[in-house]
């Protein structure tokens, strides 16, 4: 195993039934972190992969802990690397995801492809969620439950927390990161705080950000001190008539600096200045612009999607 390899971290072995991270380091773009609850007998996963190679060694690490192929699938937001590998598990699992989630995964379609036409996705179909909900909705793996929370538009518009109360666990899908650049361009800089404190009222010990490894509840702080960071950095710059690009290419990251994805400012700098201009929440933002400014921030180019 080297350091790049995804792992798995038992998260209670003490409760049954087992909950697993799977975890794919570093975290960066396209490497998401999965997991799963089984009681050997039914298996619940949270979230799938980017490719047809990386589901498969879910699948694969599933297996290894004696746990059957999941039932059911959470998916806790749209985007690719977290749903792509949906039709590798169907049609023996049921896909379950946000109302929003299924709209917007419908809508992005193999978005991931057009972005990074170099990277081999492999045998990818679109598998949408086949039951949706709209604020809460609670799934049960043997006698425990597994609570769906809906947090409002936040990372994006169709955003789930997985919360475990009797472990004390939440999987948090792409409201944290751990160790990267929090992203908010398709969702909500105001929501996305607004889903910090909803977090925080679970009092899970421990957190599964969306990529990263496993942490605890510090992780929303840090989350929060960048947001706040990005939220005087768009006011001082759309006071004073700056682009997001201007802004972001003259900030001081200062204690932000260490964050993988750095180039991700921009892209929630037009978030915020969507929302200081009066835009509803998750209004949509032009892809191309964006993508191009986050493009403009690392050199001239996409950044690599490492899966």
């Amino acid at each position: 195993m080297t350091a790049t390899d995804p792992y798995l971290v038992r998260l209670d072995p003490v409760r049954s039934p087992e909950v697993h991270a799977y975890v794919q380091p570093d975290g960066g773009w396209c490497l998401n972190n999965a997991g799963f609850v089984s009681d050997g007998e039914t298996t619940l996963l949270i979230d799938t992969a980017a490719t047809e190679r990386r589901a498969l060694l879910l699948r694969e690490a599933i297996l290894t802990t004696g746990a059957p192929l999941p039932r059911i699938v959470v998916n806790t937001h749209h985007h690719g690397d977290h749903t792509y590998a949906n039709g590798l598990f169907v049609p023996e699992a049921t896909v379950i995801g946000h109302d929003a989630c299924r709209d917007e995964q419908s809508a992005a379609g193999h978005e991931l492809r057009l972005a990074w036409p170099g990277t081999d996705f492999g045998d990818i179909r679109i598998a949408l969620p086949a039951v949706t909900y709209h604020d809460r909705l609670t799934l049960h793996v043997g006698g425990t439950e597994v609570r769906l929370i809906h947090p409002g538009v936040a990372h994006t518009r169709g955003d789930s927390i997985v919360h475990l109360p009797e472990h004390g666990i939440v999987f948090t899908g792409d409201l944290v990161f751990r160790g990267g650049t929090p992203f908010v361009s398709a969702g909500s800089l105001r929501g996305s705080l607004r889903a910090l404190d909803l977090l925080r009222s679970l009092d899970a010990g421990v957190v599964v950000p969306g990529h990263g490894p496993v942490t605890d509840p510090s992780a929303f702080d840090a989350t929060e001190e960048y947001l706040r960071y990005v939220t005087e950095l768009a006011r001082e710059g759309h006071t004073r008539g700056l682009t997001p690009l201007e802004t972001a290419r003259a900030a001081d990251l200062g204690t932000f600096a260490g964050l993988r994805e750095s180039e991700r400012l921009v892209g929630n700098l037009h978030r915020a200045y969507a929302e200081l201009d009066g835009l509803p929440e998750g209004s949509p933002l032009d892809p191309v612009t964006v993508f191009a400014d986050i493009a403009a921030m690392n050199g001239g180019a996409i950044p690599a999607c490492y899966a």
